[in-house]
């Protein structure tokens, strides 16, 4: 392997370090290849933020929580609450992680988790939120949806973001759930939707 070969491996091995402005948050965050969108934040995950109401003492719940955007967020806007980020990815929850220990964000953690499958099921949050896969497949989504339910405090509210194209499933589905549904905001390639308890 020539020298300007393994010059440019050993740079993408490097943690790929960038800053961002999120809800009034000044944020630093480091990823990886691999993870989701590791150079910069997501359209989708921009537009999100823009529309969803967070209390200061919110208990929040990140799922699908990458490097940690949404979730590192969520905490900074509900300092009084404890934010709990999750992904299937080990290496997403090491960088959530780092990143919250980085930004010195004591009420975030990250732990690995497919979908809730390994949290504690006495947990209750006021809040959960999710940047979903496209390709997250319906079986996956019906199970994240019930669990989402069962997971929520009274009035809580379970706000996600989805590729247009899985707007209307998620009206239909998020009705069949919860008995609601509300379009928060559709964007040129994403839709912001809520679902309360």
């Amino acid at each position: 392997m020539s020298q300007l070969n393994k010059h440019h491996l050993n740079e993408l091995r490097k943690d790929i370090v960038f800053s961002e402005q999120l809800c009034g948050h000044k944020l630093n965050y480091h990823s990886t290849w691999g993870i989701f969108s590791p150079r910069e934040i997501d359209d989708g995950t921009r537009l999100f933020l823009k529309h969803i109401k967070v209390n200061p003492d919110d208990d929040c719940f990140d799922l699908g929580c990458g490097y940690g955007p949404i979730g590192l967020t969520l905490a900074k806007l509900a300092p009084k609450g404890q934010t709990l980020m999750v992904d299937k990815d080990f290496m997403a929850v090491e960088y959530s992680n780092k990143n919250a220990q980085r930004n010195h964000i004591g009420n975030a953690e990250a732990i690995l988790s497919n979908g809730f499958q390994h949290i504690d099921p006495a947990l209750r949050f006021d809040l959960i939120a999710s940047n979903v896969p496209a390709k997250v497949g319906k079986e996956m989504m019906s199970l994240m949806l019930h669990d989402a339910r069962d997971r929520l405090k009274p009035e809580g509210r379970l706000y996600l973001v989805t590729i247009n194209g899985l707007r209307q499933y998620m009206k239909r589905n998020l009705k069949e759930v919860f008995g609601n549904y509300k379009k928060l905001k559709q964007g040129a390639k994403y839709t912001v939707h809520l679902a309360i308890i």
